[in-house]
């Protein structure tokens, strides 16, 4: 699994959990649906550090604790 896979799947594990579609998780997070799409259906094969940001600030939630799962700690190197 690489990276951008990872935090597609964080995404939506976040909103499974809070009972949030993928729209009211844009409207939350202040940024626009169409970008949150983007990440998450493989259109922005980088998404920003900010974007991450605005998402963990809508789910009221810190940016370790978006990052701080099994999935990302196992994670290969990217560069190697």
């Amino acid at each position: 699994m690489d990276t951008i896979s990872t935090i597609r799947i964080r995404i939506l594990q976040l909103c499974e959990e809070r009972n949030l579609t993928i729209n009211k998780l844009a409207t939350i997070s202040a940024i626009p649906p169409t970008s949150l799409k983007n990440i998450l259906y493989g259109k922005s094969n980088n998404p920003k550090i900010l974007t991450i940001k605005m998402i963990c600030d809508g789910l009221d939630m810190t940016l370790a604790e978006f990052f701080d799962t099994p999935e990302f700690n196992s994670l290969e190197q990217e560069i190697k």
